[in-house]
């Protein structure tokens, strides 16, 4: 006589149906249209098949290391069992394998190595592929590019640092500099009581001997941020008799023993969680000044403006990664029988999306190209104008755009299985680190008023609105306000934002896509809603998901 098995009986509740297959083992580079075509119009195609291995091993292996980085936090170790004071920082071997990956593929030294033209928007590309799986490695890699300018303003120091430097090896072993086949950079320049106002700084510098450029002095002080406290080295701000000057500070003396430089502790932040940012001391730590002396901040920003850069970068491709998945997402879940990409008002919300993921990958590429320009002074000033615009505006527009490719998935882009809600924690950290949004903006201020040429270039820049009537207008609007000067400073924000809304236009229109720069034209200077998914009828709203949608 044959039984009914209760158990097995009730124990599938469900067929699972209706899920988005896992996007995993895609390409990011060949994925991703926008991207190819940007860093071919500013001079990177030459990089197109180193690009797209590094988009194949993003989009897979690294992807994975990703996650494992961030669930697996840094920790620090301030003594070892004997009871020796050691300020290690212990990683988990993802970040490791992500470190070594980026490093290699010259995220940190390729356009220093190999000055080629387009080489700053090839390695803001690899940058772009990176970040997009995660951003607390790209922190060190950052600084590390970023300190090249710096560094070889003093030649000596230079010397011994920059082999290691552009090695294109990373090497995470705790050890004196000589002894290494590679080496990172960090930066340790606000305190508690000053924070971006680095002038404030207290912490001082004594000379061991003569003093002055190259030479060694002891610092004592406090630094309330140091991020990627197991860098080799960092470039820091004490005082001096003649006032803030730049530091060489490594971790490790010329004997070989550590140097006095203390890790207070961990910060607990909102996310970058696979990155160790760190309040630190210096009792009597050894230092090289680089540069002249109570010139520290002159000497340090170039530094800052390509650290600022890669902020820009970061939120781009915090941006494009959201987008990523949005449009993956909504390709394959149905609702009343329909995908959700074939439904008129998603395609507004994803086409709208994709809107604000190429402007900011366009602007972004333009300071590429604008960085890999060297000495033209037209670009030189573009430069520094745009720096802090878009730093502003890129970062600015992140979080709130990246919230809204959550809100495509549904309550899974709320769940840290998925890397939504990384995203989402990594979003706002670009538009605080390296000044905040005021400071940008008020720096927008400075080198329009302050800086010979700078206010012509941009109207050059800008041109006559390249026949579009609406950025005709919009141009003259600026035009208009900047001539203005009662209560600039207050509309500071609103003036920057103008600005980089019309040189985002400016570059669409001239790449060639109508499409494109006409949605974007229509809804970001013509007028539309306060949220995304506001574009005007008549928007071609099927062409711009399909080209943001991953291509395999």
């Amino acid at each position: 006589m044959q039984t009914t098995d209760h158990a097995s009986l009730y124990a599938e509740t469900h067929e699972v149906t209706n899920q988005a297959p896992p996007l995993e083992g895609i390409n990011l580079y060949r994925a991703d249209l926008p991207l190819q075509e940007w860093v071919r119009r500013f001079g990177g195609g030459w990089a197109d098949e180193h690009l797209e291995a590094y988009g194949k091993l993003t989009g897979d292996s690294l992807m994975q290391a990703g996650f494992l980085a961030n669930e697996n936090k840094p920790v620090l170790k301030s003594h070892d069992r004997f009871g020796n004071r050691i300020d290690v920082v212990e990683f988990h071997p993802a970040y490791h394998e992500l470190m070594t990956a980026g490093i290699a593929q010259g995220i940190t030294s390729a356009p220093w190595a190999n000055s080629r033209p387009g080489a700053h928007v090839a390695r803001a590309a690899s940058m772009y592929l990176h970040n997009q799986i995660e951003s607390g490695t790209c922190c060190p890699m950052t600084m590390t590019y970023a300190c090249i300018p710096s560094l070889r303003m003093q030649p000596d120091l230079a010397e011994t640092w920059l082999p290691k430097i552009l090695s294109g090896q990373y090497d995470p072993r705790n050890l004196p500099i000589g002894q290494k086949t590679g080496a990172t950079i960090g930066m340790a320049m606000t305190e508690k009581q000053g924070g971006t106002d680095l002038r404030a700084n207290t912490t001082r510098a004594q000379p061991i001997g003569a003093g002055g450029p190259g030479q060694a002095y002891e610092l004592v002080g406090h630094k309330w941020f140091c991020s990627a406290p197991m860098c080799d080295a960092f470039l820091t701000l004490a005082q001096t008799k003649k006032g803030l000057s730049c530091f060489l500070l490594p971790r490790h003396r010329p004997d070989g023993s550590r140097n006095q430089f203390y890790i207070q502790r961990l910060k607990n932040k909102l996310g970058n969680w696979a990155n160790a940012s760190s309040e630190v001391e210096y009792r009597g730590a050894l230092a090289w000044m680089v540069g002249e002396e109570g010139r520290g901040i002159p000497t340090i920003i170039e530094m800052v403006s390509l650290t600022r850069f890669d902020c820009m970068i970061g939120s781009s491709s915090l941006m494009r990664q959201a987008l990523t998945q949005a449009t993956h997402h909504c390709a394959y879940r149905a609702v009343g029988g329909r995908p959700l990409a074939e439904q008129p008002l998603m395609q507004n919300v994803l086409a709208d999306l994709a809107l604000e993921s190429e402007a900011a990958l366009a602007l972004t590429m333009r300071m590429g190209k604008a960085i890999d320009s060297g000495s033209d002074e037209h670009e030189k000033k573009f430069a520094r104008l745009v720096t802090a615009i878009g730093k502003y505006w890129i970062c600015k527009r992140a979080p709130g755009m990246i919230n809204e490719a959550q809100e495509c998935l549904g309550g899974a882009g709320y769940v840290e299985e998925n890397i939504m809600p990384r995203l989402y924690r990594e979003a706002p950290v670009n538009s605080i680190w390296e000044g905040s949004g005021n400071v940008q903006c008020l720096d927008v201020l400075r080198a329009l008023s302050k800086e010979p040429g700078v206010l012509e270039v941009l109207f050059s820049e800008l041109g006559d609105g390249h026949g579009d009537a609406h950025l005709t207008r919009h141009i003259q609007q600026i035009k208009a306000d900047f001539g203005d000067t009662d209560d600039i400073q207050y509309r500071a924000r609103q003036l920057t934002e103008d600005v980089a809304v019309a040189l985002q236009a400016k570059l669409l229109l001239e790449a060639g896509n109508a499409t494109v720069s006409d949605a974007f034209i229509a809804s970001r200077i013509a007028g539309h809603g306060r949220a995304f998914g506001t574009l005007p009828r008549g928007t071609d709203v099927a062409a711009l998901v399909a080209r943001a949608t991953p291509a395999g």
